[in-house]
């Protein structure tokens, strides 16, 4: 059965996108890529084995669900999975027994955790997420002595996969004092527990703006989620790669996702008539328009209404009035020989034209972050070359 529109991801940008990324890295250093969100709206079944088959051996993931979508899209055992963030306790046994790593932060969760481990008699593999000034999720400084003394008492039951925190912000220059501050913090903290002997197989605070930003703050694994899809955090990190001399002044990335749909019908409207609900869009000549069966339940926000684009036959359409919960109209009037049936390209590449994430964002004032995760999981995603 078509769906109305289907996702593609792109095979060579994916490999494209992790030779670039590793450019950045120090050497030894491990890349794990964040797949949370869906995958940043590409699709975990899709996205993960395309990324393991591109030589990808650590992910990360938000969740206890995104972390067992993970493990059932893939046939191999050949790789490592961390939970940065939901795992609810009674959760703790399962992922224990499925040997996934997870955050530790807050002493509730080292104790249920450590109390779990002990019960199934299976060791758990923490890492222990520090409070830096992040103010969001992490082991507070007044909580290190308890939670050291819960360590010690359970020494046996437990494998301290990394020390880790997150920066508040490395993707703009304002952040600057803040980033660097967490920072120091980090070290302060990740200090004392080894003063109490504890040492951990890894030491992580950079995600993709952090790479870009701070490189000198990869210790020995990186989180890069957004540059892998082909998007930069913020156009500054960007800019501050190119005037590093990093990159040249051309993009190095390439877009692994696109977006397509179709012509569902074709209607003649005369001078004059409204398109659509209500009063938003009055011909202001006989026109062709096209209707395509996507809205804003699929991801294409009223936003886009009156002001958003489509890809037809190599040519930009406009769309036209409100966007509906299930269809979008768009002007087709000098596309030649258009019908029902034809691609329509809502995000990639068609003929000599493109219409980006980017242009999304500056319409629908979403980051990329928000338009890509908010694209529909049970849309069909499909690999590409």
């Amino acid at each position: 059965m078509i769906s109305h529109s289907r996702i593609e991801l792109s095979e060579s940008a994916l490999r494209h996108n992790i030779f670039f990324v590793k450019t950045q890295m120090a050497p030894d250093v491990q890349l794990s890529a964040v797949v949370k969100g869906n995958a940043y709206g590409h699709g975990i079944e899709q996205f993960v084995p395309l990324a393991h088959k591109a030589g990808i051996r650590h992910f990360s993931v938000f969740s206890s669900t995104e972390a067992d979508r993970v493990q059932k899209s893939l046939s191999t055992t050949d790789y490592e999975l961390m939970i940065m963030g939901q795992v609810a306790d009674e959760d703790l046994p399962q992922v224990i027994e499925r040997e996934m790593q997870f955050y530790v932060f807050d002493l509730e969760r080292l104790e249920a955790a450590l109390k779990a481990a002990e019960s199934i008699g299976k060791l758990a593999r923490i890492h222990l997420e520090l409070e830096t000034g992040m103010n969001r999720t992490g082991l507070e400084e007044a909580n290190l002595p308890a939670a050291i003394d819960l360590l010690d008492a359970y020494r046996e039951h437990f494998i301290l996969e990394g020390f880790c925190t997150h920066f508040a912000g490395s993707e703009s220059i304002s952040n600057h004092t803040r980033v660097a501050d967490q920072s120091a913090k980090f070290r302060e903290l990740q200090e004392h527990f080894q003063n109490h002997g504890f040492q951990a197989k890894r030491v992580h605070v950079g995600c993709s703006a952090t790479l870009i930003s701070y490189p000198d703050f990869q210790y020995n694994m990186v989180r890069v989620g957004i540059l892998l899809y082909g998007f930069w955090p913020s156009k500054e990190t960007m800019i501050r790669c190119m005037v590093q001399g990093r990159i040249g002044q051309q993009d190095p990335l390439r877009r692994v996702i696109s977006w397509k749909s179709y012509i569902m019908t074709l209607k003649r409207v005369r001078f004059g008539e409204f398109v659509g609900y209500g009063t938003a869009y009055q011909a202001q000549k006989d026109m062709v328009i096209a209707v395509i069966p996507i809205g804003y339940a699929y991801g294409f926000s009223r936003n886009f209404s009156n002001q958003g684009n489509a890809l037809i036959r190599g040519k930009v359409t406009p769309v036209l009035g409100i966007v509906n919960m299930n269809l979008v109209m768009v002007d087709v009037t000098e596309v030649e020989d258009a019908m029902r049936g034809d691609e329509v390209v809502l995000i990639g590449h068609q003929g000599e034209n493109s219409i980006s994430v980017a242009s999304f964002e500056q319409m629908s004032n979403q980051l990329n972050y928000e338009l890509l995760t908010r694209l529909p999981q049970e849309l069909p995603r499909v690999v590409v070359e």
